[in-house]
């Protein structure tokens, strides 16, 4: 069982940065890929970013390529998600997600893969 927990969002204007963070319980957040994903008022959870349990592995959609990071750091069981250059169609709910996964490398893109998720964190770029 793992429970996460995100925070960091806010509000923000258009351009400027935010990190969001998920704290994960639990002793083996190492075999977890972790993933974000968002979801704005009236539109389907969109996937942002993904890692794998290792970390080596990352994925990003177009719309974030290049603008978001994601990292992961095991010995604090928190995945990141460092978001720059943002847009006001980057308004969501952001959700932290994680699945246990057989092989470290392994990483998950559709929402449907994930097991565990967090309450969400508001994210609001103004223009």
């Amino acid at each position: 069982q793992v429970q996460l927990v995100e925070s960091g969002g806010g509000l923000v204007q258009a351009g400027g940065s935010l990190r969001l963070s998920c704290a994960a319980s639990g002793r083996t957040f190492s075999s977890y890929a972790m993933g974000w994903f968002r979801q704005a008022p009236g539109k389907e959870r969109e996937f942002v970013a993904a890692v794998s349990a290792s970390g080596r592995s990352t994925y990003y959609p177009n719309s974030v390529k290049g603008r978001f990071t994601i990292s992961r750091d095991n010995a604090k069981n928190t995945v990141y998600l460092q978001m720059n250059s943002l847009k006001p169609e980057d308004t969501a709910v952001y959700y932290c997600a994680a699945q246990a996964s057989f092989y470290s490398g392994s990483a998950y893109l559709n929402s449907n893969e994930y097991s565990y998720w967090g309450q969400g964190t508001q994210v609001t770029v103004s223009s």
